[in-house]
C-alpha cells in the first residue's frame, strides 16, 4: 500500500484529551474480520496536538441548535458535543482494510429528521484506492450503516473543499443526491441504501477529476454544480431540477476564467438568492483567479458581488459560502490560496453591495495550540480556507476551516482555534524518551517535530524550530545519551537539526550534503551520539547514497556500501554497530566501524517493498526484529547473521518496545499487525511467544503502519501513529 500522508501524495485545543472510555464511541454494523483475541481493555485517547489537518466541511444543523458536523480530508467526521464544547470523533471503527474511508468527500443532514446523518466516504480515486461508500446514522453518528459504492470518492484530491456534494431531496427525505467526481450524478430513493446513476444528468463523464463540484436545494428545486467547463463564453457549470427528473442549465450564468468552477453555493431563503463563489482551479491549491455571483432564483437574475477582483500579484480564487438565517442579504465568503496578501473572510450585510473584510479587525488566540505560529511571532488567520459556516442560532457564531485547523468566533472580532477532541495529524515517527520532561517527541507530517511534554496539552513550544519543518522525515534518540536527538524533513532554511537537552530546543547542522535539500530521509544516530547516519530519498522515491558525520553534522562522507534509501538503525547497546534493511535484495546489512562500512549478512529475506521496518530491541546487543507486512514477522538474536519467522505472526507492519511486565526480564513488544485473521494493535510480554489484542473494534482509525512504540517508564502505555487521526495512546483500563 502506498505512503498516504497529505503531502506526500499530493504536493482546539488541548485542555482535554480527544477520546472518551470505550463505550461512549460509535459502531458500525458490518461484516467482521474473522475471530480475532478477545481484546485487553485498554483506554484510547489521543496525545492532544489541536487540529493540524485540512478541515474541508462544516455544517450547522438548520432546526438543531448547538449540533453541528465537520469533516476532513484523511481524518474522518466529527459531531459537536455542545455539553462538553469538543468534537466526538464519529468513524474511529474503520479498520484496517477500509483504511480509505476515512477520507470524507461529503455529509447531509435532514432538516426535517435532525438524528439522521450521511457520509460519503473515500479518499482516493486511483486504481489502488477501493471505491467510495456512504455510511447512514439514525443516531447523529453513534452507530452506522453502510453502503459500498461501485464508484471511487476523492476526499484526499484536488477539489476536496468543494461541496457538499452530498444532499437529502427537499421534497423527499427518503431521496438522497450523490455527485461524484467522474461518475456523474447517483441517486438513492431508500435513504442510501442503494443507487443508481442519473441518466438525465447533462454533463458527460468528467475527465479532469471535478465532476459534480456541489449540491444544494433552495425550497424544493436542487441544484449542482459542474467542475469541467472550459470557461469559456458558453460553458455550463450550474445545473437544477424542480421535480428531481428532467434537469436544465441556469440561465445567465456567469462564465469566463473567473467563473470557471463553482466551488460552494448558499441559499439566502429570505431574500430568495443564491450565493455562489467560483474560482480558476478546484483548490486548494493552484487557484489564481476567482469570483462571487449571486443569483435571484425567482427570476434567474444574476448580480456580480465580488468583493475583491483577484489581479496582479494578488492571485486567489473565492472559496466558502455561508449566509445568516436571521439576516436577510448577510452572507460571509472566503478567498482561498491568497498567499500574498494573506487569505480573509469578507462579510456583507447588505447582499453583496460592499464587504468587510474580518481578518482586518481580527484578534487571534491561539495559546492553546501554539504549533499553529509555525515558528514565527504571530500566526496567519488561515490558508486553504474552503469550509465556512454561521450558526443559524448565532449571527456572530462564525466558524472556518483551514489546512490546520478550525477558527471560530462569537463576536466577529475575537478569533480561536474550536478544535478540542478533533485531530487530525498524518503522524510518521514515534519516540518514547526513558528519562527527561517528555515522554513522547512525534514527527509528522505538515507540522515537524514535536516535544510533548503532556499528553493532554497542545506542545508549548510548538512545532520544533531552528529550523522549522514542512514534515517530518527522520527522528532519532541516542540509546545511552537520551539528551542527545536529531530529527531531518523538509525544511527552507535547512533538512536536518540536532539537540542536546532531549529535543527541547534545537540547532542546525552546521552543514548538509547537497542532496538533503529535496531528498531528505531517515537519520539514525549511535548509541553514545557520537556518529550520524542520514539516508536520502526524494518524494517521488528515488534514492540516493546515505551519509556519515562524526562530527555532529559539520561534515559529511557518503557511504559507498549501505543500500540506497535504507533506513539507518543503531545499535542501542554498541556504538561501534549499525544495520540496515536492504528492501530490493531482501539483505541484513551490518557495520561494525561505526557506520563506515557495510556488508551483507542475513540473505534471502522478503525483499521488494520500501516500507518493511527493521527494529533493535533496547539495552541488548543484536537483538534484531523485522516487520515484512504480510510476509509476517522475523527476529534475529545475533546481529542480523540469522532470522527466523515468529510462528504465531503471519503480518507485521510496525514493531515498537516499551516497558516490560512486573516480573518480566524482556521489554514489552508492541505490534501493528495480525496474529490470527484481522490487523490489529497487539502487545507481547514474553518475547513474542504470545500476543494480545489491545484495541478493539471502535477503536482502529484505519491505516495506523507508521510507527508504534510503548513507554520505557509505564508498562502498558502505547503510542500509536495514524494516517489522520493523530497520535493514539491507550493504557489498560
Amino acid at each position: 500500500m502506498p505512503s498516504l500522508s497529505r503531502r506526500t501524495l499530493l504536493a482546539g485545543t488541548a485542555a482535554a484529551t480527544a477520546l472518551t472510555a470505550l463505550t461512549a464511541l460509535p459502531t458500525l454494523t458490518a461484516p467482521a474480520h474473522a475471530a480475532e483475541p478477545e481484546p485487553q481493555a485498554y483506554r484510547w485517547r489521543n496525545v492532544v496536538i489541536g487540529g493540524t489537518g485540512f478541515i474541508t466541511g462544516v455544517l450547522f444543523h438548520p432546526t438543531v441548535p448547538g449540533l453541528a458536523y465537520a469533516r476532513t480530508d484523511i481524518g474522518g467526521a466529527y459531531r459537536w458535543d455542545a455539553r462538553h464544547a469538543r468534537w466526538a470523533p464519529l468513524t474511529d471503527q474503520l479498520g484496517w482494510d477500509d483504511w480509505n474511508l476515512l477520507g470524507v468527500e461529503a455529509l447531509a443532514v435532514d432538516p426535517a429528521h435532525p438524528d439522521r446523518l450521511y457520509l460519503a466516504c473515500g479518499t482516493y480515486s486511483q486504481s489502488w484506492a477501493g471505491n467510495g461508500a456512504v455510511l447512514r446514522s439514525d443516531d447523529r453518528g453513534a452507530t452506522w450503516t453502510r453502503t459500498d459504492l461501485t464508484v471511487k470518492l476523492g476526499a484526499n484530491e484536488d477539489g476536496r473543499g468543494t461541496g457538499e456534494r452530498l444532499l437529502v431531496d427537499p421534497r423527499d427525505s427518503d431521496t438522497l443526491w450523490l455527485g461524484t467526481r467522474h461518475d456523474g450524478l447517483l441517486r438513492s430513493t431508500d435513504r442510501g441504501a442503494t443507487w443508481s446513476a442519473v441518466t438525465g444528468f447533462p454533463p458527460a463523464p468528467a475527465a479532469s477529476g471535478q465532476g459534480v463540484t456541489l449540491l444544494v436545494a433552495v425550497g424544493r428545486t436542487v441544484y449542482a454544480g459542474w467542475g469541467d467547463g472550459d470557461g469559456g463564453a458558453t460553458a455550463v457549470t450550474l445545473y437544477r431540477t424542480a421535480d428531481g427528473g428532467g434537469w436544465e442549465a441556469v440561465p445567465g450564468q456567469p462564465t469566463g476564467t473567473a467563473a470557471r468552477i463553482p466551488v460552494r453555493a448558499a441559499h439566502d431563503r429570505h431574500a430568495r438568492e443564491l450565493y455562489v463563489t467560483y474560482a480558476d482551479a478546484p483548490g486548494p491549491n493552484g487557484q489564481a483567479n476567482g469570483s462571487v455571483h449571486k443569483l435571484a432564483t425567482s427570476r434567474d437574475e444574476w448580480t456580480e458581488v465580488t468583493p475583491v477582483r483577484p489581479g496582479g500579484t494578488d492571485t486567489f480564487g473565492y472559496g466558502g459560502v455561508a449566509v445568516d438565517a436571521r439576516r436577510p442579504g448577510t452572507v460571509v465568503v472566503s478567498t482561498n490560496n491568497r498567499w500574498s496578501a494573506v487569505d480573509t473572510l469578507y462579510r456583507t450585510t447588505d447582499g453583496g453591495r460592499t464587504w468587510t473584510s474580518l481578518k482586518d479587525s481580527a484578534v487571534l488566540d491561539v495559546s492553546e495550540t501554539p504549533f499553529l505560529t509555525f515558528g514565527g511571532d504571530q500566526p496567519k488567520f488561515g490558508w486553504w480556507i474552503q469550509a465556512v459556516a454561521v450558526d443559524p442560532y448565532d449571527s456572530k457564531h462564525v466558524v472556518y476551516g483551514t489546512g490546520a485547523t478550525l477558527y471560530g468566533t462569537r463576536d466577529l472580532v475575537h478569533w480561536a482555534p474550536r478544535v478540542r477532541g478533533l485531530e487530525e495529524t498524518s503522524v510518521l515517527q514515534l519516540v518514547s524518551p526513558p528519562v527527561g520532561e517528555a515522554h513522547l517527541l512525534s514527527g509528522s507530517g505538515d507540522i515537524g517535530v514535536l516535544y510533548h511534554e503532556r499528553l493532554t496539552a497542545s506542545p508549548s513550544r510548538g512545532t520544533a524550530t531552528n529550523p522549522v519543518f514542512g514534515s517530518a522525515t527522520g527522528l532519532a534518540q541516542a540509546a545511552g545519551r537520551p539528551a542527545y536527538v536529531v530529527r531531518t524533513g523538509w525544511g527552507d532554511h535547512g533538512n536536518g537539526a540536532y539537540s542536546t537537552d532531549g529535543g527541547r530546543t534545537w540547532a542546525p547542522f552546521a552543514a548538509q550534503p547537497s542532496v538533503a535539500h529535496d531528498a531528505p530521509g531517515p537519520i539514525a544516530t549511535n548509541a553514545d551520539g557520537s556518529v550520524l547516519l542520514w539516508s536520502f530519498v526524494h518524494w517521488d522515491g528515488t534514492r540516493y547514497p546515505t551519509h556519515r558525520s562524526d562530527d555532529n553534522g559539520t561534515t559529511w562522507t557518503e557511504i559507498s556500501s549501505f543500500p540506497k534509501g535504507a533506513t539507518p538503525v543503531a545499535d542501542p547497546a554498541d556504538p561501534t554497530l549499525f544495520y540496515a534493511y536492504d528492501t530490493v535484495t531482501g539483505t541484513l546489512q551490518a557495520s561494525t566501524d561505526s557506520g563506515r562500512t557495510f556488508t551483507a549478512r542475513a540473505t534471502g529475506l522478503p525483499a521488494g517493498d520500501s516500507q518493511f521496518q527493521l527494529a533493535a530491541a533496547p539495552g541488548r546487543s543484536g537483538d534484531l526484529w523485522l516487520s515484512v507486512k504480510a510476509n509476517g514477522l522475523y527476529r534475529s538474536t545475533d546481529g542480523g547473521v540469522t532470522f527466523a519467522p515468529v510462528a504465531n505472526c503471519p503480518a507485521a507492519y510496525t514493531l515498537g518496545f516499551g516497558k516490560a511486565a512486573p516480573g518480566a526480564g524482556y521489554p514489552a513488544v508492541y505490534l501493528v499487525g495480525s496474529t490470527g485473521a484481522g490487523t490489529a494493535v497487539h502487545r507481547s510480554d514474553d518475547e513474542a511467544a504470545t500476543w494480545t489484542r489491545i484495541n478493539d473494534d471502535r477503536h482502529q482509525w484505519g491505516w495506523t503502519g507508521q510507527a508504534v512504540t510503548g513507554d520505557p517508564r509505564v508498562y502498558g502505555r502505547v503510542y500509536l501513529a495514524t494516517n489522520g487521526r493523530g497520535i493514539q495512546y491507550g493504557e489498560p483500563s
